[in-house]
């Protein structure tokens, strides 16, 4: 499976908005990232990002009680129902509105989804398979503005939502006589959190304006009473006569309610609710506004987020403050709270950071955050366990490419960071940047050790570091120089100059001390450093240089041009030896205000980054586009395009016009960004600049653009990753979904049925050794002679010999009288592993043959050698002790001494 990489994980960025969720547990905790969702296990320090992903950004997450279904809500409306245990999607469902939060039941049995001004209760799907998985039971309408919040009773009789119109409706889930529908408003702003007492109908609310009111209940949760049938039949005949009155007949019950009183049947004893206390949190008013809350039942512990980064833990209902803390300078957006009520996670859009706080030994368990700009570099190290980044934001960051988490970031930088790379050895990350500075930071202290600088201040938008890691260069984009430093002593070597465009590119040869550097200038020049650093040979290109690099073994030169070509160069003769037009390849999207169409707008577009494969046969190319493409030299074609992205949400995502967002006057995008010239007929519509809008002169709306800034292989082969706008995208070889579950005869049944050899091989070498002939014992008899002929195949050109000897032998042992049975349709499959065994066993047996000889001829002069060294050690012995005892026959004992020691060696 050469090309068969799979979406591994997503690095870079750990939350961006929505809801955060505990698990079971409460050992993991799930966070929104962009359209997917990522997993990150506080016990075991590691993350894991889904291979699922809605349509667009996710607003919020449902998750289920017994922690193995979760609902993922888009911001259209659209839903995805994902199984937490298969990693699978199990439906899809469309609301058609925004949502603004989601709730299961306590009991697992429904859910309540909010939009608009409406509280929709759903069935929530079962172990049975149904046709729609989402059945809608009951429409609750009583607020009239937006909603924000719910939450429900411990038993799942009711629940409660808060709304925008500073009030809160409490609905009875179930037909109850006493208790249809309350509305209960005693604040001042708009409602962020309502939360049951536990065991109670008693309820908090929280208003924005950081107000807390205590609501007390006269009815106990036992003391309900269920609807009659002959009250629930006329019940359900006024609702739908109601309905039908407002827009036609709806699916389920309507439950329509009213503020200024709220309902319920005559002739029980109804519900009522009586406001025991009114609490203030905020002392700075409308300058910090609250923005989120939690409330953990069984410990009474209520979690309010401010949006100055503040957080304070209340004790109700007494309103004890326990702690205050400030953790960001950013406003909270999500908060939640683990089952034992330990742990508490915070999320914070506004910097995208994940913070996990244990309130009692008031210490971080988790703090992550990824780039809140767009990522612009990456490298790998050379053992490929680590990735460090740059982004916008002017830090560098390393990731751990096991656990998917930042263990040190850097933020000496003071603007972005455009290029960085690790050293030979691994433990220094050289990066450059736009703030005029080179810098060195060193893994072991986590520290900057060496600052480089030039004499004039320079933008670098490039960065390469030779093999022996002596050399740094980096190059400028307004001087057109190429700057030299010695990394030991941080001296300024040498000022490359020569080129006459911005230097977009540099890359180090990996045999030889040749630096090649791509300009806007259409040259790439080879610096030569063994011999004054003098140009050596000047590569003419069609269009500007975008991007170099070396192949592994220094014998080949990729260059990306602005034509959207990539050209392949012989360093040693300055010669091109080939070259791949990719601009069709890369089919970029429509900008929401482009006023051309994407296949016009591809003409613009090239590859920015370049990449070769750990074999050298290969080439990775990305650029302002959602596809990654991988060539194959050779040949200059298109072996595999992967697509990085299919959120809706960046811009350049849609190839073609959506009918939807079209009006008599236009795009939509357009109107709402365009300032209409007041100077009369024939004037066109200019685009106004961000932030100049009337009425809104401070704020810079903009959509981020779907692009690739940097790729590289790992060293090991077996994956690749690209910085892009949804972060730093991880693809791999490895297969998780056949070695986790371990069902390896339905992975290779499977494999069968999509009928790929790579992906037959890959899952067949996946089996371990010892499990080969239980999965041969349970594979169906289709598939057993299917297997054997891809055996006999395979044996042909792998060198794996023992273990595709072990399936032989297994399939031919467990299923004989079967295959007797089919001898003569089998016979050529035999035939031919009787081949692909004999042809082996030859070239095994002249091996041996060989090994035996040289064996023997070995261990003859190796006892050759040690007899002489026993005889000359024997020698030397005698003569001592002769000497010693000074006898005269001591001559003749030499002489018959010498005699027997050439007999020896004679035989």
């Amino acid at each position: 499976m050469k090309f068969a990489y799979r979406f591994s994980n997503l690095l870079g960025a750990v939350y961006r908005r929505g809801n955060l969720s505990f698990s079971k547990d409460g050992d993991s905790v799930i966070s929104p990232v962009g359209n997917r969702i990522s997993v990150f296990d506080l016990k075991n320090n590691t993350s894991e990002t889904l291979p699922v992903s809605t349509t667009k950004n996710i607003t919020c997450v449902g998750l289920s009680p017994d922690g193995n279904l979760a609902i993922l809500v888009d911001e259209d409306g659209a839903a995805v129902l994902v199984s937490l245990v298969t990693r699978a999607v199990l439906h899809h469902f469309h609301f058609h509105k925004p949502v603004s939060s989601v709730r299961f039941s306590p009991d697992g049995r429904r859910f309540v989804v909010t939009k608009e001004n409406v509280a929709l209760m759903y069935h929530a799907p079962g172990r049975k398979r149904e046709f729609n998985a989402f059945a809608l039971d009951k429409s609750f309408y009583g607020p009239y503005d937006e909603t924000t919040c719910i939450d429900w009773t411990d038993d799942s009789r009711c629940f409660a939502v808060g709304s925008k119109d500073m009030t809160a409706w409490v609905f009875g889930a179930e037909r109850w006589a006493n208790l249809v529908y309350y509305c209960l408003g005693a604040h001042k702003d708009v409602v962020v959190g309502c939360f049951f007492e536990q065991r109670s109908l008693d309820l908090y609310t929280v208003s924005q304006d950081g107000t807390l009111c205590v609501w007390e209940c006269d009815t106990k949760p036992d003391g309900l009473l269920r609807r009659g049938p002959k009250e629930t039949e006329e019940r359900e005949e006024g609702e739908e006569s109601r309905g039908g009155e407002e827009g036609g007949p709806q699916e389920g019950e309507v439950v329509r309610g009213r503020a200024d009183r709220s309902r319920q049947d005559a002739g029980n004893k109804v519900v009522r609710y009586k406001r025991r206390g009114k609490h203030f949190f905020n002392k700075e008013g409308d300058f910090n506004s609250l923005t989120a809350a939690a409330f953990h039942k069984k410990s009474h512990l209520l979690v309010t987020g401010f949006a100055s980064g503040i957080f304070h833990l209340h004790e109700l209902p007494e309103v004890n403050l326990i702690h205050s803390l400030s953790i960001s300078d950013q406003s909270i957006a999500s908060i939640s709270i683990n089952g034992s009520g330990d742990w508490i996670g915070f999320g914070c859009s506004g910097l995208g950071q994940l913070l996990v706080w244990e309130w009692q030994s008031e210490s971080y368990v988790f703090k992550q955050q990824g780039h809140f700009n767009n990522m612009a570099a990456l490298s790998y190290s050379p053992d490929g366990q680590y990735i460090a980044t740059g982004g916008d934001d002017g830090k560098v960051k390393v990731w751990n490419t096991n656990s998917g988490l930042c263990f040190v970031t850097f933020s000496d930088h003071s603007s972005s960071v455009t290029a960085l790379t690790f050293t030979s050895r691994g433990f220094v990350i050289v990066s450059a940047s736009l703030d005029g500075t080179v810098r060195a930071f060193d893994l072991h202290r986590y520290r900057n050790f060496r600052t480089f600088t030039s004499p004039r201040p320079a933008q670098f938008s490039c960065l390469a570091v030779d093999g022996s890691a002596e050399l740094v260069c980096a190059g400028a984009r307004d001087s057109f120089e190429v700057f030299l430093w010695s990394l030991q002593t941080g001296r300024l070597l040498e000022v490359l100059a020569g080129h006459e465009g911005p230097v977009s590119g540099l890359s180090f040869s990996p045999v030889r001390s040749v630096l090649a550097s791509a300009s806007w200038d259409r040259t790439v020049r080879l610096w030569d450093m063994m011999d004054s650093w003098q140009t050596k040979e000047t590569l003419r290109l069609t269009s500007d240089g975008l991007a170099v690099t070396y192949r592994p073994d220094g014998q080949e030169l990729a260059v990306a041009t602005l034509d959207g070509e990539i050209s392949f160069w012989d360093p040693q003769t300055a010669t091109q030896t080939g070259s791949i037009a990719g601009r069709h390849d890369l089919q970029t999207g429509r900008k929401d205000t482009d006023k051309i169409t994407a296949k016009q707008a591809a003409k613009g577009k090239s590859f920015t980054t370049l990449c070769y494969s750990a074999d050298g046969q290969c080439v990775l190319a990305g650029g302002q586009s959602k596809f990654v493409c991988i060539y194959n030299i050779a040949e200059q074609i298109l072996v595999k395009k992967f697509e990085i992205s299919c959120n809706l949400s960046l811009d350049a995502m849609e190839e073609y016009l959506d009918r939807r967002k079209m009006t008599e006057f236009g795009s939509l995008a357009l109107l709402d960004t365009v300032t209409l010239s007041l100077g009369g007929k024939g004037r066109h519509s200019d685009l106004s600049l961000p932030g100049v809008r009337k009425g809104d002169m401070s704020s810079r709306h903009f959509k981020p653009e779907i692009r690739v800034s940097s790729l590289s292989f790992s060293p090991t082969g077996r994956g690749w990753a690209a910085t892009s706008t949804e972060g730093l995208l991880v693809y791999s070889l490895d297969a998780r979904w056949s070695e986790a579950r371990e069902e390896w005869a339905a992975a290779i049944v499977l494999a069968f049925r999509l009928n790929e050899t790579a992906l037959t091989r890959e899952t067949l070498e996946s089996v371990p050794h010892e499990q080969i002939s239980v999965v041969s014992s349970s594979l169906p008899d289709v598939y057993v002679e299917k297997l054997l002929r891809f055996v006999g195949s395979a044996l042909e050109s792998s060198s794996h010999l023992q273990f595709y000897l072990t399936w032989a032998q297994s399939l031919l042992t467990l299923h004989a009288q079967k295959l007797k049975n089919r001898s003569g349709a089998i016979l050529p499959t035999i035939q031919s592993l009787q081949k692909s065994i004999h042809r082996h066993f030859e070239d095994l047996t002249k091996l041996c043959d060989w090994n035996i000889y040289t064996i023997r001829y070995a261990e003859a002069l190796s006892n050759q050698r040690g007899l002489k060294r026993a005889a000359e050690r024997c020698l030397s012995e005698e003569e001592e002790e002769e000497e010693e005892e000074g006898g005269s026959d001591v001559a003749s004992e030499v002489s018959m001494e010498e005699e027997s020691l050439t007999l020896l060696l004679g035989s």
